[in-house]
Formats: structure tokens, C-alpha cells, sequence
């Protein structure tokens, strides 16, 4: 027997103040692209803001419906937005943001476990690290170099050969 370690590293800033200005603006679009998730049962709404290599800018919001919590989350809007819209669409970064109507939007929030497994698979078909900025309306924001890290031990493709 022996242990094996998954080491993680991500970058932490104390506010959008300390952000690279693309970086601060693409957080800006997700907090203001909060509105436009249709959240009436959580009132937890979430967006997510990607810039694609061929510098277009696409947005997601979780959906959720009356079967709650049956939906989905604007991660996955995104990606199959992209997919969509941009069948060979590169991730470079991507922004997540959220305000909670019930409480604070003041600290990072990170994918869900299926959101995690879908920008994992993202990034391997694409062949190509997703950046991820993590951030609520106000506080602290994470800056992640690329989404697999948050999915040690992933369940992948080549299992399946």
C-alpha cells in the first residue's frame, strides 16, 4: 500500500479591484447575467460567462422548473450554448457568479459534482484547459488555471474503450 496525493492550487483575490481587467470584466457580465436565470424555487441564481477563442462572449443561467430540483445549471446552459452555437467553440475562460436572494453573495462558489464531470469532459474533447473565475456579487474571487482540477479521479471516455 501506499498514499498517493492530489495536490490543488488556485488563486485567490480579495476583490474584482485586484483582477486583470478582461478578467474583471468577464465577472461583471456574469454577476449582471444573474437576472436573467429563472430561479423562483431556490432563488439561488446562477451565470455563467465564457470568452471563446475566437473572442465571443456566451452566457448561460441555471433554469429550473416547477419538479424542483429538477433543471439545470448555468454551467451546462453554457456549454450546450457553445456546442450549439460554436461547434468547434474553445473555452478559454470562463466566469461563474451567483446572487442569493435569500442571503449573502459575498464569497466563491464552485460547479456542482455534474457540472464539474461536464466542463471535464469539455476540456478533453476540446483538448484545451477552461479557465475558470469564481466569484459571488461582492468579495473574495478564485481564479482556478483549469475546471478538471476541481474533478480528481475523473470518470473519463477512456473507460469506456
Amino acid at each position: 500500500m501506499h498514499r498517493s496525493d492530489h495536490i490543488f492550487s488556485f488563486d485567490v483575490y480579495d476583490s474584482i479591484n485586484e483582477l486583470a481587467p478582461e478578467d474583471a470584466s468577464l465577472l461583471i457580465e456574469a454577476q449582471k447575467a444573474t437576472r436573467f436565470a429563472y430561479a423562483p424555487y431556490s432563488r439561488f441564481r446562477v451565470a455563467a460567462v465564457a470568452k471563446l477563442s475566437n473572442n465571443k462572449i456566451v452566457t448561460g443561467t441555471n433554469q429550473e422548473n416547477v419538479s424542483f430540483p429538477a433543471g439545470i445549471c448555468a454551467e451546462r446552459v453554457l456549454l450546450s450554448s457553445v456546442s450549439s452555437l460554436f461547434s468547434d467553440g474553445i473555452i478559454e475562460t470562463l466566469a461563474i457568479s451567483y446572487d442569493n436572494e435569500q442571503g449573502e453573495s459575498d464569497h466563491p462558489i464552485s460547479p456542482c459534482g455534474i457540472c464539474r464531470q461536464s466542463l471535464q469532459e469539455y476540456e478533453q474533447r476540446m483538448k484545451h484547459p477552461i479557465r475558470l473565475i469564481l466569484g459571488g456579487m461582492k468579495g473574495r474571487i478564485f481564479i482556478i488555471s483549469n475546471s478538471s482540477s476541481l474533478l480528481p479521479l475523473a470518470f473519463t471516455s477512456t473507460e469506456l474503450k
